[in-house]
This record gives structure tokens, C-alpha cells and sequence, in this order.
């Protein structure tokens, strides 16, 4: 997991103010914003007694300070910057610096890799305007088989039923997994089983690493009704965090699309709590594809790293 670029928040979740934890599975990190505003990413251990920077402050410099011992620390470099009492000139060994990890920011998430020295992903084209985070008891790799495979178990889009027939199977596409998936409005009919009725799909790319997945739900002329962007990073103890972004689009047409943004909150959100039950039962059918498809990709590029 080193080399991969991981949305571990949203934008305005990282501020200024006081620093924010997040996993990158069992690795603790810490971000804030420095005097520039620019995001800042460090392991969440001070390395004199361990304890997590997260419980200390950022001060108006930019710099943070462990609420322990008052350890101070450049987000830049990890170095250590003051210890209280001593003269500020005093040059620390390298011993005591702060692991930092390369850390980006586009579209509304912030990113972090592991890698101090990763190069930039490409950053997003737009920042969708609704948001939230949600903390899944599901580990990354189960809850990614569960959007491939049932999606009503870990989504919710308002006035819109998941089936499960698919409209093309999931495939390989410019080094995403991409499936399109049959759906109905949420209104009295026929049970799925005994309607050939379809009026939406749900089109779910993923980055086969990550898990990182945009969502386009279209009607039956590719109108699109909603975009979605999910990130998921795996975190401590098996849970999965994932943060989200959407929107509704504009000039939905029909009374059903358009009640889509009728009620309150918003009408999309990732479920908190699984469907144990459900899911226990769930029969795997495109996840099985999904992991032949990551094995593939995995070795092409392994084979052309070689080269």
C-alpha cells in the first residue's frame, strides 16, 4: 500500500484549527493545514513517547505540536523543529523526526500515499458539491465485493432499487473495473423477477487498488441523474472509512427523476451499518471478476515495470 494515493478525508474536514486522525489500515496518520493552507500528513506517533500528535495543536506558525511534551514538528519534512525550554537553536538528531507522508489535494478529497516521495496523482476536474463520511464494520476488500455485488447493502440513492441483473458484466477499462448495473424506481410494480422494466442503470468504475469508484446513474436515454465518488480506505480493526461526494444533475426529466430532490438530507449516503444477514447470504457474482481482473492488471504491470 505504499505507493497508492489514498482519499483519507474530505477538504473540509482538514483545517487549520486542530488536527484531524485518520488510517490508512493500520497505519495512524495526522493532517492539518499549514500557515499557507497547504495539507500536511504525518505519521500519528510523536517519536518521544508515542503519543498521537492528533491530541496536540497546530500553531500559527503551521507547524504542529505534540499536547504531550510539546514537541514541535514541520509538516514539510517531519523534522523537529523546538522541544519547550530549550534554545531554539539547538539542532536535534535526525532520530527524532516525524515520519511525513506525501499528501495532495483535488476534487474535494484530500489524498495521502505513504510514500514521502510519490509523485502527484492527476488531480480531479470538479469537486462535487454534497459530502460525507461514514465508518463501515465491513474490512475494505469485503465492502468493495459488496458494491460489485449488491449494492443496497453499503449505498442508498433516494427513490432508486438496485436489481441484480447486470447490463454489461464487469470488465477492464483504462485500468478501472467497470460494471453497469440494471435498476428501477422505487415505486409500487411487479417485483424485479417478473419485470423487464429497467428505466435506470447504475455505472460503478473502480480503481482495482484503491477502490477509489466514481458512480453515474442514467436513465434509459444515458441522461445522467446522478454522479457519485466513493473512497474507501481500509482502517483499523477491519473497519473500512469511506468519504464521499455527489450530485444531483440538472434537467432530470420525468416525475420520478425529478422527485429524486424531494425530502430531506441528501439523496445519496453510503450505509453506516451492513445488513448481516443479507450479506451472509450474498452469493458473489461480479466481485469473482473484479479479483481475476485486479490479478491481471497487477501482473501487466509488474511485467511492464520489469521491462
Amino acid at each position: 500500500m505504499s505507493d497508492v494515493w489514498w482519499a483519507v478525508a474530505r477538504s473540509e474536514e482538514v483545517s487549520q484549527s486542530r488536527p484531524l486522525n485518520a488510517d490508512i489500515g493500520d497505519q495512524p496518520v495526522v493532517l492539518w493545514r499549514d500557515a499557507e493552507g497547504i495539507v500536511r500528513a504525518l505519521e500519528d506517533r510523536c517519536p518521544h513517547r508515542r503519543a498521537p500528535l492528533s491530541l496536540g495543536c497546530v500553531l500559527g506558525n503551521g507547524m504542529i505540536q505534540c499536547g504531550y511534551h510539546g514537541w514541535t514538528f514541520d509538516g514539510a519534512t517531519g523534522h523537529l523543529e523546538d522541544i519547550p525550554n530549550l534554545k531554539s537553536k539547538t539542532r536535534f538528531p535526525p532520530i527524532y523526526k516525524a515520519r511525513n507522508f506525501a499528501a495532495a489535494e483535488s476534487g474535494g478529497f484530500v489524498r495521502v500515499c505513504l510514500d514521502s516521495k510519490a509523485a502527484p496523482p492527476l488531480p480531479a476536474n470538479e469537486t462535487l458539491p454534497l459530502s460525507g463520511t461514514a465508518q463501515v464494520t465491513l474490512g475494505h476488500e469485503h465492502f468493495i465485493a459488496a458494491l460489485f455485488d449488491d449494492p443496497s447493502l453499503v449505498i442508498a440513492i433516494r427513490r432508486v432499487r438496485f436489481t441484480p441483473y447486470l447490463m454489461a458484466e464487469l470488465a477492464e477499462q483504462d485500468g478501472r473495473l467497470v460494471l453497469e448495473r440494471s435498476c428501477q424506481w422505487a415505486t409500487p410494480h411487479w417485483p424485479a423477477p417478473f419485470s423487464s422494466d429497467f428505466p435506470i442503470t447504475l455505472r460503478i468504475a473502480t480503481d482495482p487498488v484503491s477502490g477509489e469508484s466514481d458512480l453515474l446513474l442514467r436513465d434509459d436515454g444515458f441522461n445522467p441523474l446522478l454522479r457519485a465518488t466513493l473512497a474507501p480506505v481500509p482502517a483499523a480493526r477491519g473497519v473500512t472509512q469511506i468519504r464521499w461526494r455527489a450530485r444531483l444533475e440538472s434537467g432530470r426529466t420525468g416525475i420520478k427523476a425529478r422527485s429524486m430532490g424531494f425530502g430531506r438530507g441528501s439523496p445519496f449516503c453510503v450505509l453506516s451499518s451492513v445488513d448481516a444477514g443479507a450479506l451472509r447470504i450474498l452469493k458473489p457474482s461480479a466481485s469473482i471478476h473484479a479479483a481475476a481482473l485486479r490479478e491481471a492488471i497487477s501482473t501487466a504491470a509488474q511485467s511492464a515495470g520489469a521491462a
